[in-house]
């Protein structure tokens, strides 16, 4: 319990580090890489709400502080907390055969983690851009925000996930 503990703890700081320091990459002033939402994604599906609507809403402070965003990270990271345990179950309905997962490519397989992640991120992205626009005035440009962030992210946290996973973590 406690390696995990430690475990998540470093990967929280490495994943912030990275993100403040990724916040300043904008692609063609329109794709902006996202990977700190991986530890949401990360946290064992059966943790409790409590934890994981806290865990999620520090992450997103903090992300909020160093990029000084006013709350819009911690209200989306907030609100993929909430949707998580749903959205998990979409893509793998099987809830009595868990222990204490954890979702990644090596538990999940492939297919339904791209589709869990993609769905994740899609939300986060959707929910952070719109927020940021507060508008529909300039929605194709909001819209290709989105869809460009999160192609970006998505190709990024596999790649994070790819590194971080290990071959013994249990199959759903």
């Amino acid at each position: 319990m406690t390696k995990t503990v430690i475990q998540f703890i470093v990967l929280f700081a490495v994943l912030l580090l990275a993100q403040v320091i990724c916040s300043k990459i904008v692609l063609f002033n329109v794709a902006m890489p996202v990977i700190f939402i991986y530890l949401i994604m990360r946290l064992p599906i059966n943790l409790h709400i409590n934890w994981t609507l806290t865990i999620a809403f520090l992450l997103g402070l903090v992300v909020d502080v160093f990029n000084n965003t006013q709350g819009m990270n911690a209200l989306a990271c907030t609100l993929l907390a909430a949707v998580r345990r749903p959205v998990f179950n979409l893509y793998v309905p099987r809830d009595d055969e868990m222990g204490n997962p954890l979702p990644s490519i090596a538990s999940m397989g492939v297919g339904a983690y791209v589709k869990f992640m993609s769905t994740f991120v899609l939300l986060y992205c959707f929910v952070l851009f719109m927020i940021q626009a507060f508008t529909l005035r300039d929605f194709p440009l909001t819209l290709m925000r989105i869809v460009a962030s999160s192609a970006l992210s998505i190709v990024l946290i596999l790649a994070i996930d790819s590194l971080v996973s290990t071959s013994r973590e249990k199959r759903l």
